[in-house]
């Protein structure tokens, strides 16, 4: 039997503590992103008999299935949960919240047995190997559990019902699960012309929303579009337009008629400003004239029948967002894990780049605080492309010194697709999102890259 303590002190009431964790979303928001996914979670919380399944990433089925079971639910001071299923015999893990003076300390104690025999490497895996992951999970969680504090003590409010499309996607997923952290209902917008309780039906396609659904929430995120990361051929450029310009529009109109939701949060892009667009940028600047400039420019306009309403109305321009579960960080890292990674272009172009938890931040603290119009969704520190490709290189303790050849992105895009997308020069700032008081959990690549990825710096 192996044993091991992770503790962790945090400036908050322990009863507080406690119940942030009985809330649905946490267990999602303490998930690390580089190492399993929530793949059904606790209908009871963390109370006794309540269980959550968890999905191993990089673990061949069946062992990639964890079921944990809760027990010993002692409201303020602990619970715990046992391993019903899952590659590691006999796994037990007791959360125990300690009060102190201004403070908690949240300790995790955990006691497991090694696997006997499982298939390929996991059947030599060793104590100092599986010691390893468990640290890395739990400086994951601990920086996780202080930021998610720090900000719900920052945006304090009253219980929200929000509609929310695309709610399953690479951001709706974590903001959904933070905002339910938070206490917030979320209610997702699903794809069907028939209303049922739950949800908020609607018809991109015909601009059809279930208006008596919708008039029952108090605000509304936007963030469903067709995903632009393929060949730019004639289809997918139509497909990238039709799929925010009409639906935005819609949901706008059916805000407007009704009264009902009076806040509308809605997706948007730094494509904005252009492809290429020597200077640092901000929200005041005027857009750019390529194609999905001109996207941007038309979503964004799609919102004017919910400001005309008198609907308090921002446009997130989000960037780069960096998350191993999708788009460009992950399409980038195998190549790098192999040391083969490198710049694009010249290398010179600018990257404006923001960590998933900050644009699942920036999108929350638009929907509670009193703030309206666009906001770049970006860290305060743009890079190079050469200075992102060292930087990840470093963090993965690999080279990074092989330039991607040009065809590489144009076969993959398209020449119009790589000069939008890979090759795009944007210095975006983040000054305007800083001046309503949003705080940056990641401020800088190599720390967001360190906790994404969940790789300590040497000697952590």
């Amino acid at each position: 039997m192996i044993s091991c303590r992770f503790d962790q002190t945090v400036p908050f009431a322990r009863d507080d503590v406690f119940a942030w964790h009985e809330r649905p979303g946490v267990l999602q928001r303490l998930t690390p992103p580089f190492m399993a996914e929530v793949a059904a979670e606790a209908t009871r919380g963390i109370r006794d008999g309540s269980r959550v399944e968890i999905r191993l990433l990089g673990v061949p089925p069946p062992f990639n299935t964890w079921v944990a079971e809760h027990f010993g639910y002692s409201p303020p001071e602990s619970f715990a949960d046992r391993a019903v299923k899952g590659p590691l015999p006999n796994w037990v893990h007791h959360h125990r919240f300690d009060e102190l003076t201004d403070a908690t300390r949240v300790r995790d104690e955990i006691t497991f047995d090694l696997p006997r025999a499982l298939p390929g490497p996991l059947g030599t895996v060793g104590e100092p190997l599986v010691q390893a992951q468990i640290r890395r999970m739990f400086a994951y969680r601990h920086r996780q559990l202080l930021d998610d504090l720090t900000f719900a003590a920052a945006h304090p409010a009253s219980p929200l019902r929000v509609a929310m499309s695309g709610s399953t996607g690479l951001i709706g997923r974590e903001l959904s699960a933070f905002l339910r952290a938070l206490g917030h209902d979320v209610v997702p917008m699903v794809r069907t012309q028939r209303a049922r309780a739950g949800i908020v039906a609607w018809d991109p396609g015909t601009g059809w929303v279930d208006e008596k659904a919708l008039a029952m929430v108090d605000a509304v995120i936007h963030l469903a579009g067709k995903p632009i990361g393929s060949r730019f051929t004639e289809r997918h450029t139509r497909e990238i337009r039709e799929s925010r310009v009409g639906p935005t529009a819609a949901i706008a109109r059916a805000m407007a008629s009704m009264q009902g939701p009076r806040v509308l949060v809605s997706a948007s892009g730094i494509g904005y400003y252009g492809a290429d667009r020597p200077g640092r940028v901000s929200e005041d600047d005027p857009p750019g004239d390529d194609f999905l400039a001109r996207v941007c420019v038309d979503w964004e306009h799609a919102t004017a029948p919910a400001v005309q309403a008198g609907i308090r109305v921002v446009t997130v321009r989000t960037g780069i967002v960096l998350t191993p579960r999708g788009g460009a960080l992950a399409q980038q890292l195998p190549l790098f894990r192999l040391g083969l990674g490198g710049h694009l272009g010249d290398g010179r172009a600018w990257q404006s780049w923001v960590s998933i938890d900050d644009v699942v931040g920036i999108y929350a603290h638009a929907l509670l605080r009193d703030i309206s119009g666009p906001v770049n969704a970006v860290a305060p520190v743009p890079v190079t492309s050469a200075e992102f490709a060292a930087t990840l290189g470093a963090v993965l303790h690999r080279p990074a010194a092989i330039p991607v050849p040009e065809f590489g992105p144009k076969l993959l895009l398209g020449a119009h697709g790589a000069d939008q997308l890979a090759f795009a020069n944007q210095r975006v700032s983040s000054a305007r999102i800083e001046a309503t008081g949003y705080e940056f959990r990641q401020p800088y690549l190599t720390e967001a890259f360190r906790h994404v990825l969940g790789v300590p710096a040497r000697g952590e």
